[in-house]
């Protein structure tokens, strides 16, 4: 990371804070409907398909393939020196759900390539970061710094 501030997550969010407190635990969890099974992703507290107010928090495997990603070359945010890479992760326990990620510099990358996550600590908060199988947490990939 770079000296400005990395934006955090607002954990105390209905629809999403659940997910927050998980990433806390060192966990993914997403949110389904408890009484259909349907995978709410994006989070609410209401069921799309169902019609039920019965969901909960399902800890996943941090483990998924590469569904997507682009290279930005602007700089939109100054904790995000560009070029970064941002990654669209297909989970492997519930191919439904689809989490957001970065890649500092611009790594190859296929589609279908094994991901895999772990934690950065910034300051009380803690994130997910999703890195390509194999790599080391604080590897260098491309134009390398940290997320």
């Amino acid at each position: 990371m770079t000296g400005a501030q990395f934006p955090l997550p607002v954990i105390d969010d209905i629809d999403t804070g659940g997910h927050w407190q998980a990433v806390l635990r060192r966990e993914i969890a997403i949110r389904v409907c408890a009484g259909c099974g349907e995978v709410l992703h994006m989070p609410t507290a209401y069921c799309h398909a169902c019609g039920g107010w019965n969901t909960k928090w399902q800890v996943v495997a941090p483990r998924g393939i590469l569904y997507s990603w682009t290279t930005v070359y602007r700089q939109i945010h100054p904790a995000f020196p560009a070029p970064y890479t941002v990654v669209l992760v297909e989970l492997t326990d519930l191919p439904a759900a689809r989490l957001v990620g970065h890649l500092p510099g611009e790594p190859d990358l296929v589609a279908g390539l094994e991901m895999t996550a772990t934690f950065m600590d910034i300051g009380d908060m803690r994130v997910p970061v999703w890195r390509p199988a194999g790599w080391p947490p604080d590897a260098e990939r491309g134009q390398a710094g940290q997320p």
